[in-house]
């Protein structure tokens, strides 16, 4: 079983290419999204989002860890880096810890819970 997802959003961090022991090439970067809800419309934040840098909107971000193979990985390893708009479709996978379809969650240094999101990319 499988869930198709299109992405649309910033490259977090600069794409990673490496091999596997045969020879394929293996690209994984970070994404993250952001929802946006104005203020004027929802004068309090809901649970989880933070205020935008403008003061008028409350943001969610959600962060998904791409990976994309073969000549697919090595176009991305040459023409994506950090703060990239990006489009990405693909399969999502769930990674939890206890090897569900399910996202890893985990608590950041600051206290908050977060979860991240891997997907598998045919499209970037």
């Amino acid at each position: 079983m499988f869930h198709r997802v299109t992405l649309i959003g910033r490259v977090g961090q600069d794409p990673q290419m490496r091999y596997t022991p045969d020879g394929t090439p293996v690209t994984s970067f970070s994404v993250a999204t952001t929802t946006t809800i104005s203020k004027a419309n929802r004068p309090d934040a809901p649970a989880g989002w933070k205020e935008s840098y403008n003061g008028k909107n409350w943001e969610l971000t959600t962060w998904f860890r791409v990976t994309c193979w073969r000549k697919l990985a090595e176009a991305v390893n040459q023409y994506l880096a950090k703060g990239a708009q990006v489009f990405v479709e693909g399969e999502l996978k769930g990674e939890a810890v206890d090897g569900s379809q399910n996202p890893r969650i985990w608590q950041g240094n600051d206290g908050e819970h977060r979860a991240s999101f891997e997907v598998t990319a045919s499209t970037v």
